[in-house]
C-alpha cells in the first residue's frame, strides 16, 4: 500500500526512536525539561525570533498566535484556503472571540491590495482588523512556495496598516529547500509563525510557535489554559531535533518524486497542477469515485473536492511507491475509459 493521503502518516525512522529513547527528560510544565528547552532555543534561532514554544499541533500553535496577537471582536485577514479558516475547528471564534475574514489571491496567498481594501477604519460598527495570516507553504493552493517578496510586501504592509503578522509554515521548510532561502530570512517579515515536525519532517508528534518574547511568555500560558502542557514532552521533542537534523535536505527528494509522478500522470492525459513542492494535484471526473478506485489499487489519497486528488509525497514513499503509483493511475483510467494500460 502507497499511503499518499498526507505526509503526517509518516512512522519515526529506527534512528528517529533511538534519538528519542535516549533523550533527557524532565517536566517541561515546571519549565526542566531540557529536551524541550534545546529544541525551543533551537527553533527559535532557525527562525531569527526571540522565542519558541513546542506545542502538540500546527493548529494549537496558529491558534496561540491568533489569541496572543488580537483581542476579543477583532477580525483577523486569512485566505479562503488558508488552514485556521477551513481545518481547525472554529478554534479561532471559540477560543480567542476573533471574526475570520477572507481575502483573496492566487495560489492561496495572501494579496496585498485585498488586504488593503479590507481594512475598515475606526467606525464602531466594524471589527477591528488586528492581525493578517498567511500560510506558506499553501496547501490547497497546491504546495505553492510563496516568492520571497510576496513574503516581505505582505509582513511590510501589514505593518505599515498597522496590523501584525502570522505565517502558518507547517511546511515552510519545504519552501526553504525548493526556494534555497533560509527559514529567518523567509520569515523576517513576519511578527509570528508556527511549523510542523509532525509532516514533511516525519515525527510522530508536535509544532513549534515563533515569537517575540512578550508574545511567547503569554502563548505559554495560553497553552497551559488549553491543556497543551505535555510534561515528559523531551521525548517528543528529541523527534523534531532529530527532524531538523536529518531530515530537511532531504525533502529535495520528496519534490523530485512529486514531479516525477506529475510528469507520468500527464502522459496519461490527466491534468495536473505542476507541483512546486511535495504536493501532486489531479483534476478527474468524479474524485471521489477516483479515490475508491485508487484505493483498491493499493494507493492511498484525498478526494480534496468533487474535481481533484490530493497525493503527498513523503519521508515513507521511495521510488517504487512513485511508479506503483502511475500504475494504479493507468489501470484506473483504463477503467474509466481514458487511456489503457501499457498505452
Amino acid at each position: 500500500m502507497v499511503d499518499l493521503r498526507s505526509d503526517t502518516v509518516t512512522r519515526p525512522t529506527a534512528a528517529m526512536k533511538a534519538a528519542m529513547f535516549e533523550a533527557p527528560l524532565g517536566d517541561d510544565v515546571l519549565g526542566d525539561d531540557p529536551t524541550v528547552a534545546r529544541l525551543e532555543e533551537r527553533s527559535a534561532e532557525l527562525a531569527g525570533k526571540e522565542a519558541a514554544l513546542f506545542v502538540p499541533s500546527g493548529t494549537m500553535g496558529n491558534l496561540l498566535a491568533i489569541r496572543c496577537q488580537t483581542r476579543l471582536a477583532d477580525e483577523v485577514l486569512l485566505h479562503p484556503d488558508s488552514h485556521p479558516f477551513n481545518y481547525e475547528a472554529g478554534g479561532a471564534a471559540a477560543f480567542a472571540g476573533v471574526q475570520l475574514r477572507t481575502i483573496g489571491g492566487d495560489r492561496g496567498m495572501v494579496d496585498c491590495d485585498a488586504m488593503r481594501d479590507a481594512v475598515r477604519g475606526p467606525d464602531p460598527h466594524f471589527a477591528p482588523a488586528r492581525l493578517v495570516c498567511a500560510e506558506d507553504t499553501t496547501n490547497r493552493g497546491g504546495g505553492a512556495v510563496w516568492p520571497l517578496e510576496r513574503l516581505d510586501e505582505l509582513g511590510e504592509t501589514a505593518h505599515s496598516l498597522g496590523l501584525r503578522s502570522h505565517l502558518d509554515g507547517a511546511r515552510v521548510f519545504n519552501a526553504v529547500v525548493a526556494s534555497g532561502v533560509p527559514l529567518a530570512r523567509r520569515l523576517r517579515a513576519f511578527d509570528s509563525a508556527t511549523f510542523c515536525f509532525s509532516k514533511a519532517l516525519g515525527a510522530p508528534v508536535g509544532s513549534v510557535l515563533v515569537s517575540d518574547a512578550a508574545t511567547i511568555a503569554l502563548a505559554r500560558r495560553m497553552r497551559k489554559l488549553l491543556g497543551g502542557g505535555m510534561r515528559q514532552s523531551g521525548l517528543l521533542a528529541a523527534a523534531g531535533l532529530y527532524a531538523l537534523d536529518h531530515h530537511v535536505e532531504r525533502l529535495a527528494d520528496d519534490h523530485r518524486r512529486a514531479a516525477s509522478l506529475a510528469e507520468a500522470l500527464t502522459a496519461l492525459g490527466l491534468e495536473v497542477v505542476p507541483p512546486q513542492t511535495n504536493m501532486v494535484y489531479v483534476r478527474v471526473d468524479e474524485a471521489p469515485t477516483w479515490q475508491e478506485a485508487l484505493d483498491a489499487e493499493g494507493v492511498l489519497c484525498f478526494a480534496t473536492s468533487s474535481s481533484t486528488l490530493r497525493l503527498v509525497l513523503h519521508l515513507d514513499v521511495d521510488d517504487a511507491g512513485v511508479a506503483q503509483t502511475a500504475r494504479a493511475f493507468e489501470i484506473v483510467a483504463a477503467q474509466r475509459g481514458l487511456t489503457r494500460p501499457g498505452a
